[in-house]
């Protein structure tokens, strides 16, 4: 695992369709990792290919050996909110109730606010520099 929207398979980075998990060094963002880990963990995981983003980013549907999807199972999970803007929504109505309030810099990034985002970056680079 990478994070928790994107998976390793034989040398490729796939980004998980149509969901969006916090990045590592933001709020919650190992633990979407690690969720993330424990659902593929000892399982054979099919990835169909959707396309490559503007990031030159493999982007696939992924799914367990027994059917259930990656991203929904995210979801689910409360550790990824869905991103309507790459699913048309697909996941949306299985968001925990306060999954955005959680995931708060994911959903900043969806609605455009980046500066929000870059606060949060300058905040911890000056932790960083105060260490």
């Amino acid at each position: 695992m990478v994070d928790g929207d994107t998976i390793v398979i034989q040398k490729t980075q796939i980004r998980l369709f149509g969901i969006d998990a916090p990045e590592m060094n933001h709020p919650y963002g190992r633990k979407a990792k690690w969720a993330l880990h424990a659902l593929c963990k000892g399982q054979m995981v099919e990835a169909r290919l959707t396309e490559v983003d503007g990031f030159g980013r493999t982007v696939a549907r992924c799914h367990l050996e027994d059917g259930r999807d990656l991203s929904a199972e995210m979801v689910k999970a409360g550790m990824a909110i869905d991103w309507p803007k790459f699913s048309g929504g697909e996941y949306g109505c299985l968001e925990q109730p306060d999954a955005r309030k959680k995931l708060w810099l994911a959903d900043a990034r969806q609605k455009g606010r980046m500066y929000v985002w870059k606060k949060f970056e300058a905040r911890q680079a000056e932790r960083r520099k105060d260490c």
